[in-house]
């Protein structure tokens, strides 16, 4: 139960929020030697790691890879290819990029991805991830999937 000497306050504020996260970081450091271990090293911090495929012709995008890196681990955020590009091995070649490049430049030993059932849980499979987490109904009515893969 919540004592009375406390009041909840549901609105959004940022400096609070600024606050919190520097004190769930300190504890989380004081509690983890993995993330005290990472302090003070390049894998300490997320680095965005972006992939741009543009049509040659147009120069328009014809898709891309949005994502960051962090602690030895790819992240990727968002992957999309547009419709007239899709079924050519782009979404492959934009997954196969951001790979090597958080593999030999930033020393990532795996990554991981979320998608949806109706987006490319299929499509991450064949590309080598294993699905590690289904969350049902979220949102309700689809399926999310977390799926990681070793970086050779």
């Amino acid at each position: 139960m919540v004592s009375r000497m406390f009041r909840l306050v549901t609105e959004v504020d940022r400096t609070r929020r600024d606050l919190l996260r520097t004190r769930l970081r300190e504890t989380n450091t004081t509690a983890s030697s993995v993330l005290r271990s990472l302090r003070g090293t390049p894998h300490e911090r997320e680095h965005p790691l972006h992939v741009w495929a543009l049509d040659q012709s147009s120069g328009t995008l014809a898709g891309g890879l949005v994502g960051h890196t962090w602690a030895t681990w790819l992240h990727v955020t968002y992957l999309w290819v547009d419709t007239p590009h899709r079924g050519t091995g782009l979404g492959s070649a934009l997954l196969t990029g951001a790979e090597r490049t958080a593999r030999d430049e930033r020393r990532c030993a795996a990554a991981r991805v979320e998608t949806w059932d109706f987006q490319a849980p299929d499509f991450y499979r064949k590309q080598g991830y294993e699905v590690v987490c289904v969350i049902p109904d979220y949102p309700p009515g689809v399926t999310e999937y977390t799926l990681v893969k070793r970086l050779g």
